[in-house]
């Protein structure tokens, strides 16, 4: 019988720098990339207690993951500055649209800082 591996030693360490790039997220938010060794990485997200994690989501590709943590962190950001406003009734971009644009700047600026921190 083979061994079979789903990930790259390349995309294995790029994975463990975005993940690791990430980390403030996962203090904000029910989400924990773990390193699931052969398989990729694993994003668990929607923490139940006593029950765990009720969702997974694989990743074996960098860009994938890097693509989906930044839409969480972002996701956050805007859900964060809108709430106790009248802004929460609206989508996320349009939420963005309606903050100052020096905030949108800020918040837009950062998805550069995570890839130069991932180095991607």
């Amino acid at each position: 019988m083979t061994k079979r591996t789903f990930i790259t030693d390349y995309e294995r360490e790029s994975c463990r720098k975005v993940a690791d790039a990430f980390a403030e997220l996962y203090e904000q938010v029910n989400i924990v990339v773990k390193d699931a060794g052969k398989y990729g990485f694993v994003k668990l997200y929607c923490y139940e207690p006593y029950c765990g994690f009720c969702n997974m989501t694989t990743f074996i590709d960098s860009n994938d993951l890097f693509h989906d943590l930044w839409e969480e962190w972002w996701h956050e950001q805007v859900f964060t500055l809108a709430l106790g406003t009248p802004l929460i009734d609206l989508d996320y971009p349009d939420i963005l649209k309606a903050l100052p644009l020096k905030k949108q700047e800020e918040i837009m600026s950062k998805k550069i800082y995570f890839k130069e921190k991932c180095g991607l």
